[in-house]
């Protein structure tokens, strides 16, 4: 026969308590679910513009670079 090593288990006592309260979490109503989703889109829609006129910007300079190279 052969014999088992015992293995030591871990209980819930391996994890360190939390050093920090957290939050109470609030089930949110399928209203508040929405109104933040469309927060969320209308925030990145924004950044987008935001880059998107960033870019416009950096095309205008190459393409006035690229008629004064045409014009030598």
């Amino acid at each position: 026969m052969t014999t088992q090593k015992s293995v030591p288990v871990k209980t819930a006592s391996a994890h360190p308590a939390p050093t920090t309260t957290r939050k109470a979490w609030i089930k949110k109503t399928p209203v508040e679910v929405v109104l933040e989703q469309i927060g969320k889109q209308q925030q990145k829609v924004a950044e987008m513009r935001t880059e998107l006129t960033r870019e416009e910007r950096e095309l205008s300079k190459l393409q006035q670079a690229k008629k004064v190279l045409e014009a030598q």
